[in-house]
């Protein structure tokens, strides 16, 4: 299958307006400052005139006279009296200083009262963690001075701490994870609760930068990703994690959100992903936002165990090639693509050692998905059954070579029914919802760098590519659009993405017109 060239975006005329406006923001400023006296000047004989027309206005009429006789009688002993214009022009031109200046507040140049009191608490509350009785000149102790421990601090509008560089003595074990968690968990009470903090620690350096994140975005919506073929987006992340952006429809606005983009084919080095999450935490959701992306370039199997219907929108359409809720045709579908699989491997291997390229049929995309694969365990072994999970060791042993891609999303409280296959083959790890810091580590296989918070949105959590880095992540709203709670908007937005139906009419009657009644709700 041919590769479709990404859409290029022009720069050059973006960056020629970038350069035109730093130009003209640098000339502006620079006049600001050479014709700032001038610009005090003007702005205090506005004042003065304004004045002298308040006070005009509130003298009465039958004093008017005597003022006006008054000020003549000014202007022309200042006119008699020898350099009396100029000193008068010199005295006006004081007086608009004086009045033209600018009477903005400075800021303050240190925290104000209550803000050095959660500085200080915060101190105090660090002296058993970072001091020792052998220490001649302690940094922490109990009446120190807070200011060299804490060299940079921000605060928000009500005074809670948004970012702060701390200093810590070079003997405190900063490299024993389980110091580190202590004075993470401290720090996250102290500065407060229910809110997200990134800790990096400069062991070199001997100090911790705090840094409270803001909330992911919860409205971008389902639509086409500007992605090439075998790139999947599991959802978007903060701005300084990845060094890549995509353009994003958002109603009639457009803007850039850094992805957490998964690449799965050949050279891929984590084939297949594992799901795990909470109930009502998303797991769902992505599922159905990796099928809509992948069914543009591939096929798909979706198996669901729950029995809820997530998937009824994906049945009949074209690329998909079943859609399975029960423990039959569970079985029958993964014994399919375990056959399939071992199909594909023998015609690469046999136009490999003919020296000719892989064969069509083998280039298309199959990505097997799997919703709750625990549920049919406990049905088979109650059944006298095979595991539908025991189907899944070829795909998953040996998925990527035959462009065949396992997703498997489960729940917290069924991740111990999952087998051995699935734990050791899903190299991406995706965990939505709220979660401990051990079932995090447990899943993911290295604790997240930020606190985890237990009050999230849905589709929220964290992501891991391998051996990469712990992404904080936030899945796209794609919802069931059968669904009765769905908005009109998420719902035109995922039936859009749908491919058309190419099963018989007859056979598809009654889906066809829930979807049509479905579309044309309110």
């Amino acid at each position: 299958m041919a590769r479709r060239p990404l859409p290029r975006i022009l720069s050059t005329g973006s960056a020629q307006i970038a350069r035109s406006r730093e130009l003209a923001r640098t000339a502006a400023d620079s006049a600001t400052d050479v014709l700032h006296p001038l610009i005090t000047i003007t702005r205090g004989l506005r004042r003065l005139a304004s004045a002298g027309r308040r006070r005009w206005a509130d003298t009465p009429k039958d004093k008017r006279g005597p003022l006006l006789f008054l000020v003549a009688s000014v202007v022309l002993v200042v006119a008699l009296v020898p350099y009396g214009p100029l000193l008068a022009v010199i005295s006006l031109m004081a007086a608009a200083a004086w009045q033209g200046r600018d009477r903005t507040p400075p800021a303050p140049d240190g925290p104000d009262e209550s803000q050095t009191q959660r500085l200080k608490s915060l101190y105090d509350a660090l002296v058993p963690y970072f001091s020792t009785a052998e220490d001649p000149a302690p940094l922490y102790a109990h009446g120190g001075e807070w200011e060299k421990a804490f060299p940079e601090y921000e605060f928000d509008e009500t005074s809670r701490i948004t970012q702060l560089v701390i200093r810590y003595p070079a003997y405190f074990t900063d490299g024993e994870a389980d110091s580190r968690a202590r004075i993470e968990q401290l720090l996250h009470a102290k500065s407060g609760r229910g809110r997200e903090y990134r800790f990096a620690w400069d062991e070199e350096g001997n100090q911790l930068s705090v840094t409270v994140l803001p909330p992911l975005p919860t409205d971008i919506a389902a639509q086409r990703f500007v992605t090439a073929p075998g790139e999947t987006v599991l959802g978007f992340t903060d701005p300084t994690e990845v060094q890549r952006t995509l353009p994003l429809t958002h109603g009639e606005e457009q803007r850039d959100v850094p992805p957490v983009v998964w690449r799965t084919g050949v050279r891929s080095t984590e084939p297949h992903l594992l799901i795990v999450g909470q109930p009502g935490s998303g797991t769902s959701t992505l599922l159905r936002s990796i099928a809509l992306q992948a069914l543009p370039h591939g096929d798909i199997v979706i198996v669901e165990g729950g029995g809820t219907g997530e998937y009824a929108c994906l049945t009949g359409r074209d690329g998909v090639l079943a859609v399975e809720c029960g423990l039959t045709g569970a079985l029958a579908s993964l014994e399919w693509a375990a056959t399939e699989t071992e199909r594909r491997l023998i015609a690469l291997n046999r136009a490999r050692q003919a020296g000719h390229p892989p064969p069509d049929d083998t280039r298309r995309p199959l990505w097997i998905l799997l919703d709750r694969p625990s549920a049919f365990t406990h049905l088979a072994t109650a059944d006298g059954h095979r595991d539908p999970q025991s189907l899944l060791q070829v795909p998953l042993r040996h998925g990527r070579a035959a462009s065949v891609t396992v997703v498997v999303a489960d729940q917290f409280d069924s991740a111990d029914a999952l087998s051995d296959a699935v734990r050791q083959h899903t190299r991406a790890r995706v965990v939505l919802g709220p979660a401990t810091p051990a079932q995090l580590e447990a899943v993911l296989g290295a604790p997240p760098r930020t606190t985890p918070v237990t009050d999230v949105p849905p589709g929220r959590g964290y992501a891991r590519l391998g051996t990469g880095p712990v992404h904080r992540l936030q899945v796209p709203s794609t919802p069931d659009p059968y669904d009765d709670e769905t908005s009109d908007a998420d719902r035109q937005a995922v039936l859009a993405l749908l491919p058309p139906r190419t099963t018989p009419v007859e056979a598809e009657q009654i889906p066809v017109e829930a979807e049509a009644v479905v579309a044309e709700a309110p």
